[in-house]
């Protein structure tokens, strides 16, 4: 028998690459940033480069159990843990955690790294967290419901999640002629996935045989399934990508606040 076709470890390999390759998600945030953070000076980002809206997040970080999902790169983590917050990064990769773990150890940071896969959250315990922070990551996931039920069970009541994700539109378009030459070319039809849409081949033609599998999925699973999971969606936001040729057309990325009811 062959052997069976693993996503999450495919992926895992693939961004452990990314931060060996310096990909800009994976550069651990400066001292001096991490300094400021102490003082009460910071910002992170949940989608594009600018900074998340301050009042989607709880105006005094001390004492607070975040949870970064699918966050690691020693990014926000750290910032979230100078700012006072009790932070556990969750991720897949461990070359992503390492990052954090540097930060941490670099700057004395408290801060706890977990390896794992965002659809299964098993190794937390019901309503541990006040805040899940889910920058722009489960592209990387074939199937949000978990994602959104597990999130929902971590939280505590009235606890939020600020989840990142990409506008479903952009797969539309054909890569090589967006990236390479700046055209929007329509050429995939809605649901995107790289594992459906490509050959392992293809694939390895047009992405490398190592980059990681990307999923698109809709408005109704990203927003819809929040609210399914028990979610009060109150907060949305969309952000262009800055070096895309699609900008000009539309928003790239999306960022929804939600709350867990009391």
């Amino acid at each position: 028998m062959g052997t069976v076709f693993d996503p999450v470890a495919h992926n895992r390999a693939a961004w452990d690459r990314y931060v060996q390759q310096g990909n800009e998600w994976s550069r651990p945030v400066s001292t001096e940033a991490v300094e400021r953070a102490r003082r009460g000076d910071w910002s992170i980002v949940l989608i594009g480069h600018e900074p998340v809206d301050r009042s989607w997040l709880p105006a005094d970080l001390t004492g607070k159990d975040v949870l970064c999902l699918a966050s690691g790169g020693g990014q926000q983590g750290p910032i979230l843990a100078a700012a006072g917050a009790r932070v556990t990064v969750f991720d897949n990769s461990p070359g992503q955690l390492g990052q954090d773990e540097l930060v941490a150890a670099r700057d004395g940071l408290d801060l706890r790294t977990v390896l794992g896969d965002m659809s299964d959250l098993g190794a937390f315990g019901d309503a541990t967290f006040d805040v899940v922070f889910h920058p722009v990551s489960n592209l990387f996931v074939p199937d949000l419901a978990p994602v959104w039920r597990g999130c929902f069970r971590v939280l505590r009541p009235g606890g939020t999640v600020l989840a990142g994700f990409l506008n479903p539109d952009v797969y539309l378009f054909d890569h090589e002629a967006l990236d390479e030459r700046g055209e929007l070319v329509v050429v995939h039809k809605l649901p995107y996935s790289d594992v459906t849409h490509y050959s392992a081949e293809e694939r390895a033609t047009k992405f490398g045989a190592d980059a990681a599998l990307e999923y698109s999925h809709t408005l109704t699973t990203q927003i819809g399934g929040q609210i399914a999971a028990g979610f009060v969606v109150t907060g949305f936001a969309e952000a262009p990508h800055q070096s895309n040729a699609s900008a000009e057309y539309l928003s790239h990325y999306f960022a929804t606040r939600a709350v867990k009811p009391a």
